[in-house]
């Protein structure tokens, strides 16, 4: 039997079929999303809960004329399968292959790029004043999910579309759950029970009462008022009204023919509205109905059991060897407190909350918040630990130098995450970091080399006086011992791991070891190379920079960072301090441009700064040096 799917390559090929074979089709895209990420893995849950509305808003809209801008885009696989892209949906996360985000240059289809959460609403507003400031008369849907309320720019734009009274169109996502279930107080309110069971069944009640009332225009009139003031009593029209929205909703996020036929009369609608669809995170595979955050993002696993077809490594994540150093110097010092923003399970705050749950704060996707949060609890005396991705913490920069750092108080940054990630690709790559945060006064600024040294710097960040930041990378650890007690290290300390004379590698963070790696693979070559672990890129160890120049000729820096800006940076500034111009410096990490999705190993390789890329450049130099002594010793015989 033939499937529907088959004929489906792009939405105009959705708007041929008839409103009843939509569910079939929904079923289609579920099996293919379920069957492509089990072999390669991906984000699961939240796109399996959008399907409906995904063929809904292709259905009614006409797409890409009218612009449909997704908030995220863990939730939009089904929108990439039938917007062309459904034969190179297997090669979704992996290098050279689609994204797993939002990618204006990947497809017309995708109007946005769209990565951080809350995006949404702000970006489509500006589409909806362009459009109106070219006569154009197409649509704009902003879809955002109920997690995506808890962000800062959603309210932004929500205020602002509702003074300028355009025309968009915004479709809220409500699935009671963002990576973890969601926080805050708007996020609860839309929990409540008058939002789902009972609210739909208030509306179609109070509608139908209407429907029948006798005719005469007062009557109704007075009843239609007394229905639209009820419901905005017990239902969150109220709050979304107060914002200059007209509210339409909570509707069947399952029930395509409903959305459909909704979407089809809030089109005629001018003005901002906003459209409450109630949907199930992880629809149609009872493993990720049961456990959405656990199929969130998954590897391939096995469709019948939906058990990793990988078994999980005995190798310690860094996340988890931070969150148990925390967990235990938090129970050794009651002023330690741990904030995370809507990733706690991500940054391993989840595990702090269940042992300490009154030292535990999970703020929703409001980074800046979390910041000026954790200020003012330093100010009190308290020592917050802020977990949240690299990549996530750059939305919080203004508060970090302000709030935090001009009045230099004892905020704990703690950066998962920290270099390229993988396959969630450059809107998550953690790789500015060391930039953005090195030019900010009073902060310190390290990086351990393994996970037995992450533990200590953790340590180290709790009994510091001041801003810190401390940033590591996702993934396993190297699997090295770990230390029973944990020890302060000195600030601004370096290790020299390995004492050499033809070129110096200064390591920070990851790179360490594969530096180290490197000069073991140079010593048979008979280059006699050092390593140093840097540990901190601010204050840098200069007494310990200055012996090591002293002595050897040439430096090669390595960091999993923009090399603009980054550690390497921070050492040609250092030279050109010290009127140090005798030393060549060679700078490996990330190059100016934005990297793409692929596996860390093949994006560190592809970027030159794998342990193979040490080498190379390490030859390259030492081969030079001795090149250009030899001639100079031969014209000087000559």
């Amino acid at each position: 039997m033939a499937r529907l799917l088959d004929g489906i390559e792009y939405p105009r090929d959705v708007r041929k079929l008839t409103l009843n074979e939509l569910p079939q089709l929904a079923t289609e895209i579920r099996e293919e999303v379920i069957s492509v990420v089990s072999e390669v893995g991906g984000h699961l849950a939240s796109t399996l809960g959008a399907v409906e509305l995904t063929l809904a808003l292709h259905y009614v809209f006409k797409t890409p004329e009218d612009r449909i801008v997704w908030d995220t885009g863990h939730q939009a696989y089904a929108h990439k399968l039938i917007c062309g892209r459904r034969k190179r949906l297997a090669t979704i996360r992996q290098l050279g292959g689609v994204s797993g985000f939002l990618s204006r240059e990947e497809s017309k289809y995708d109007v946005f790029g769209a990565g951080h959460a809350g995006t949404s609403i702000s970006a489509a507003l500006g589409m909806v004043e362009a459009k109106t400031l070219e006569g154009s008369s197409r649509k704009v849907v902003a879809v955002i999910s109920d997690g995506g309320l808890s962000a800062g720019l959603t309210f932004e734009g929500l205020n602002q579309a509702g003074h300028l009274d355009k025309d968009l169109i915004v479709v809220l996502n409500d699935n009671e759950h963002f990576i973890d279930p969601r926080v805050g107080a708007v996020s609860s309110f839309l929990s409540k029970q008058f939002t789902t069971d009972l609210g739909v069944r208030l509306q179609k009640n109070l509608s139908t009462l209407l429907h029948n009332l006798p005719s005469g225009e007062n009557l109704k009139y007075v009843a239609r008022k007394f229905r639209d003031s009820f419901l905005g009593l017990v239902t969150p029209g109220f709050l979304f009204e107060s914002l200059g929205f007209q509210y339409v909703g909570p509707i069947d996020g399952h029930n395509v023919a409903e959305m459909v036929t909704t979407l089809e009369n809030v089109k005629k609608i001018d003005g901002p509205t906003l459209i409450h669809v109630l949907t199930k995170k992880g629809k149609g595979y009872a493993p990720a109905e049961r456990d959405p955050v656990k199929y969130h993002s998954v590897t391939a696993f096995h469709v019948l059991t939906g058990k990793p077809k990988k078994e999980k490594s005995a190798t310690p994540s860094y996340t988890d060897v931070f969150a148990h150093a925390l967990i235990r110097l938090a129970k050794e010092n009651p002023k330690v407190i741990g904030i995370t923003a809507a990733m706690g399970s991500g940054t391993g705050i989840d595990k702090l909350s269940r042992e300490i749950p009154d030292r535990s704060y999970d703020v929703g996707i409001a980074e800046q918040h979390a910041v000026t949060f954790a200020a003012g609890m330093a100010t009190e005396g308290l020592i917050p630990v802020v977990a949240i991705y690299s990549t996530f913490l750059q939305r919080g920069y203004d508060e970090i130098l302000h709030d935090v750092c001009l009045q230099n108080l004892h905020v704990v940054f703690a950066l998962d995450r920290g270099g390229l990630v993988g396959a969630d690709g450059p809107t998550h790559h953690g790789v500015f970091d060391f930039a953005y945060m090195r030019a900010i006064p009073n902060i310190v600024i390290m990086a351990p080399k393994d996970e037995n040294e992450l533990q200590h710097m953790l340590k180290t960040a709790i009994e510091h006086d001041g801003p810190i930041s401390l940033r590591y990378p996702r993934g396993e650890g190297w699997g090295v011992e770990m230390d029973r007690e944990l020890r302060r290290i000195e600030i601004g300390k370096a290790d020299l791991l390995r004492p050499g004379k033809d070129v110096a590698i200064l390591g920070i963070g990851h790179t360490v070891l594969p530096a180290l790696e490197a000069a073991q693979d140079l010593a048979p070559l008979g280059i006699d190379a050092a390593v140093v672990n840097a540990r901190f890129v601010k204050p840098l160890d200069k007494d310990l920079l200055r012996d090591v120049l002293t002595r050897v000729p040439n430096i090669i820096t390595v960091e999993d960072h923009v090399i603009a800006g980054g550690f390497g940076a921070a050492i040609l500034e250092f030279l050109a301090e010290e009127g140090i111009s005798n030393v060549r410096v060679r700078r490996l990490g990330v190059p100016d441009r934005f990297i793409p999705h692929g596996t860390q190993d093949e994006l560190r390789k592809l970027c030159g700064f794998d342990r193979e890329a040490i080498t190379q450049t390490a030859l390259q130099v030492v081969r030079f040096e001795r090149k250009r002594h030899k001639e100079g010793w031969e014209r000087g015989s000559a």
